[in-house]
């Protein structure tokens, strides 16, 4: 594991489920769903296309601050729809600076037009923190000479 390796390695690795809702779905479903799924965003998905995504602070600055009933509003409503993306060739390092540029903690992979994958700021930086790992295991075998 290599902050230098491409971010298809990394879904390889956690796996390509995405988690998705449609656009007119009512933001309470889309609330009830992230709950169900443990994650905080969702991409929503129109026939297979990626339309937006909504994550909970679309939700607590969209609807709770502006007193909105997330039983009455759509999705669509209230999602992102100018969705940052990656390429699944990019690298690690290259999403994480994505990631930061935008202050985005959910990046949608897509390859041709279709969605291959989502990775959180948690899943960059848990494969830094593992390749480091590896880093400091490979330099004290070959400080200790047993490499």
């Amino acid at each position: 594991m290599k902050p230098t390796e491409k971010v298809s390695a990394l879904l390889g690795a956690k796996g390509a489920e995405v988690f998705s809702i449609h656009p007119t779905a009512t933001v309470f479903e889309a609330i009830a769903r992230m709950a169900e799924k443990g994650v905080g965003a969702l991409l929503v998905l129109d026939e297979g296309r990626l339309a937006g995504i909504v994550s909970e602070r679309d939700y607590t600055r969209k609807v709770i601050l502006m007193g909105r009933s997330s039983k009455e509003e759509r999705v669509e409503e209230i999602m992102t729809a100018n969705v940052v993306t990656c390429a699944p060739d990019e690298t690690v390092e290259e999403a994480m600076r994505i990631m930061t540029e935008n202050r985005i903690r959910h990046l949608p992979v897509v390859e041709n037009g279709r969605v291959a994958g989502v990775v959180s700021i948690g899943d960059l930086v848990k494969w830094t923190i593992s390749a480091q790992e590896e880093t400091i295991a490979h330099l004290t075998s070959y400080i200790a000479g047993s490499y």
